[in-house]
């Protein structure tokens, strides 16, 4: 499960919440995740007064100390606007902490308030990530690393600390909003693939699935597309509740009046997405809005269309209450999740 810390309103809906209460919410609702079952808890970077969540790694930090067994990620690190040494520091120290139950996803954000904040010119959008990852993915060695591009210093035969348990250094995955160039990338550099699917049928990502294990090949990571088993994963938004006219009804508010304001952000519209538009998203498209029995059998069949590893839930949207999001926490951990391997297992 995923999210970003959005800022969301009372129970009442009388107030909205402060950053602080956010954040203080965020951590319960991992540790619920974590009594659920929940394999995976993710948060995500913003810079801007909608999304409580700046500094990923921090929160990962306390989530960890007050959990057991779930895995942390972020979800995603924003890496053009960061330092790669410092973040594979970071999430280094937080999987020293946890026992090795930390990951990290990389990407460029679906915003792009991180790059005057950081001082970063947009002109340089793709060198920036491309540089950055090509030093990250070096660090993964935990040896002695040399680099040199335009965007940082030069290391020479330096070395990184502190150093993790895992045989192939941290686990790392390249977030892609559906371009084949950023398909190629994560098979180039040999890290898993995490789909961003927030819109249309899930089911016309498979072609990027069968590029990625075809690169893979190609750049020597695999023998042959049927036997690569580098793991892809795909994160869509959804709301689990009792029922599915439930789930519906208490979602729908929130994600109107996030994809209203989105619209007038990236110049879609200034109206609110209609009911029916909601409804067809459901049974179409990349929501994985409903019930446990109908949120299970839409993940089973996303598995089977796209041949995804895992696959995560941003749980919570805009305005959506901190109790509801508890709520279908708690389910997704207990009823969807059972329900899922028990099917796929079948």
């Amino acid at each position: 499960m995923h999210t970003f810390g959005d800022v969301t309103k009372s129970a009442d809906g009388s107030r909205e919440l402060s950053h602080p209460e956010v954040l203080r919410n965020v951590l319960a609702e991992a540790q619920m995740a974590d009594r659920s079952g929940v394999d995976v808890y993710g948060v995500g970077e913003h810079h801007r007064p909608d999304y409580a969540i700046s500094a990923p790694d921090v929160v990962l930090a306390a989530i960890g100390a007050s959990t057991e067994r779930i895995k942390l990620i972020s979800a995603v690190t924003v890496l053009s606007s960061d330092d790669p040494v410092r973040v594979y520091q970071r999430f280094a120290t937080i999987d020293g902490l946890t026992g090795g139950r930390a990951e990290v996803s990389l990407g460029r954000g679906s915003f792009i308030e991180s790059y005057p904040l950081f001082g970063y010119d947009l002109g340089d959008y793709e060198k920036l990530f491309e540089e950055k990852v090509d030093l990250f993915v070096k660090l993964r060695s935990e040896g002695k690393v040399s680099w040199n591009g335009e965007t940082r210093a030069a290391l020479k035969g330096q070395e990184i600390f502190p150093k993790t348990e895992h045989q192939n250094g941290l686990p790392t995955w390249i977030a892609v909003g559906g371009t084949p160039a950023s398909v190629v990338r994560a098979a180039r550099h040999g890290v898993g693939l995490e789909l961003a699917i927030i819109g249309g049928a899930p089911h016309r990502f498979a072609p990027f699935v069968d590029l990625y294990k075809r690169a893979l090949v190609e750049f020597g990571h695999a023998t042959s597309p049927e036997t690569a088993d580098f793991r892809v994963s795909s994160h869509s938004h959804g709301f689990v509740a009792d029922t599915d006219e439930l789930a519906k009804d208490i979602f729908y508010p929130s994600w109107a009046e996030t994809m209203a304001q989105l619209g007038r952000e990236r110049g879609w519209g200034n109206g609110y997405p209609s009911r029916d538009q909601f409804e067809q998203e459901i049974t179409h498209g990349a929501l994985y809005v409903g019930s446990p029995e109908t949120v299970a059998e839409k993940i089973v069949k996303t598995k089977h269309q796209l041949g995804i590893s895992r696959f995560g839930l941003k749980y919570g949207n805009g305005s959506l209450a901190h109790e509801h999001m508890m709520r279908a926490i708690e389910l997704y951990g207990t009823k969807v999740k059972p329900l899922v391997l028990e099917r796929l297992q079948g």
